[in-house]
């Protein structure tokens, strides 16, 4: 059975999505992926770049992923951006703090 590593990305501080990030891998993940729509994929971004530059070793970014979703609003259709980030470890640890 394969666990879903997926951190949602909101409007919480972007320490709390690095938290999320780094618990996972110390969990035993392989693979973690950040996901965000809107006004959120900043803070991906930067959760994603916080995590590999200043608490992960041996972690590097897989593959980024991004797409334009249509969503029905009461004023309409209305077109939202989404990011993925997949970060994969490489059997490395964490950086010692």
């Amino acid at each position: 059975m394969i666990k879903d590593n997926t951190v949602f990305v909101g409007n919480k501080p972007v320490m709390n999505y690095v938290l999320a990030v780094v618990t996972q891998f110390n969990n035993g993940a392989q693979e973690v992926a950040i996901k965000a729509r809107g006004k959120a994929i900043s803070r991906a971004v930067d959760t994603a770049e916080i995590s590999l530059n200043r608490f992960l070793e041996g972690v590097s970014k897989k593959e980024i992923i991004t797409c334009t979703e249509v969503i029905d609003t009461d004023s309409g259709k209305t077109n939202v951006s989404s990011i993925e980030i997949i970060l994969i470890s490489q059997g490395g640890d964490l950086k010692n703090q």
